[in-house]
């Protein structure tokens, strides 16, 4: 089947290789390539992890910067996007794993302080509502540091702040949240993220995502009952909420800190895709669309929940525009990416077996990708 008139490209990042700009630009510029004569519309996309300020500062936003305490507590540049009273904080700007250097770990002790910071930036720029798009962290501390830098107090039992990150949860005494901003009352905050595990246990943080952040097994099961002492601390001064808000969908995104955003900030859990679908203004550029093209680097079964390309997929599908995509790597089968709501998928490997090769040549192997798909599909 063939499509013609306007394309709307609406990819996520190729991580690694390609940000989610420079996608639309080589698909954009393969498909000028095979047909001069297509208009194409280009509309960058994220799922609340690293990228979404920039697909929202291609999308309009205004970029601003900031100095914010990184994961492991050095000063690092973080910034977030606004328009009008709507900013988008994205926690791996300040407490992201891409800030820690090549083979340094920090498990235990790496603090998300600095999102903390980052939020109180926005809040002070005038945000009413924030979009906290939360993924690719460095941290396993619940957001409890996130809460502290806003106000919140944290004591050992000698009535002494503890210090950063996961680890040193485990000897929490008292936990004040009586000090946090009071501005943040009048803020609406949507905790954006692809993920919705709960806090702790065999689906929570430690156990899912600490392998990726250097812990072993040990430090797994030490952050796990650290977070679990966590939340029944917090019980204990605020109320039965904070034991539901432990289970909820999404405390466990980015090491907890959905979890400190849900009890603490009252936010309003989201899958983020669909938050930044709505504050990109995804709705009227799909109605201009007679074809969308969607993607990210590896689409394998996680890309079915939650990721980008899906959440653009079953958007498009709504509003009967068909869709395609493009990305790095298929690791899925065709079934499974039409249940998707995608009509095919053009993978650089499909050029290029060497996955190496592909990475380092991405932006011309993406072009050639797209030409193709525009002699077939335009």
């Amino acid at each position: 089947m063939t499509h013609t008139g306007r394309v709307l490209i609406a990819a996520d990042k190729f991580k690694g290789s390609l940000t989610a700009v420079q996608v639309a630009d080589h698909v954009a510029a393969g498909l000028r390539r095979a047909r001069p004569e297509v208009r194409v519309e280009a509309l960058p996309v994220a799922d609340g992890g690293d990228g979404t300020v920039a697909a929202a500062v291609a999308g309009g936003f205004e970029r601003r910067e900031v100095t914010v305490t990184g994961p492991l507590g050095t000063p690092v540049t973080a910034a977030y996007a606004l328009h009008g009273d709507t900013a988008i904080v994205e926690m791996a700007e300040a407490s992201g794993l891409q800030l820690l250097p090549a083979g340094v770990f920090a498990p235990l002790t790496a603090t998300t302080y600095g999102s903390g910071e980052l939020l109180r930036a926005a809040v002070e720029a005038g945000a009413r509502t924030v979009v906290f798009g939360v993924g690719g962290s460095a941290t396993t501390d619940g957001g409890a540091g996130m809460l502290a830098a806003l106000g919140a107090r944290f004591l050992d039992a000698d009535g002494r702040p503890l210090a950063p990150g996961g680890g040193p949860l485990r000897a929490l005494a008292h936990a004040d949240l009586s000090g946090l901003d009071p501005r943040l009352k009048e803020v609406d905050v949507v905790l954006a993220s692809d993920v919705d595990n709960p806090l702790t246990g065999p689906t929570g943080a430690p156990a899912v995502y600490g392998p990726q952040k250097g812990a072993s097994a040990e430090e797994v099961a030490e952050l796990d009952a650290a977070l679990a002492h966590y939340a029944a601390v917090l019980a204990e001064a605020i109320g039965p909420r904070a034991a539901a808000c432990a289970q909820a969908p999404g405390a466990g995104a980015a090491g907890g800190i959905g979890y400190g955003a849900l009890v603490g900030l009252e936010a309003t859990f989201r899958p983020g895709i669909e938050v930044l679908l709505d504050v990109l203004g995804f709705a009227p550029a799909l109605d201009r669309a007679d074809l969308v093209i969607t993607g990210e680097g590896s689409m394998d079964a996680q890309t079915l929940h939650g990721k980008a390309p899906a959440g653009v997929a079953a958007a498009a599908r709504a509003a009967g525009k068909p869709v395609v995509a493009v990305c790095g790597r298929l690791a899925i089968d065709a079934r499974r990416v039409a249940e998707a709501g995608i009509e095919a998928v053009y993978p650089l490997t499909a050029l290029e077996p060497d996955p190496a090769v592909c990475i380092a040549n991405a932006g011309p192997l993406l072009e050639r990708v797209a030409a193709r798909l525009a002699e077939e599909r335009l």
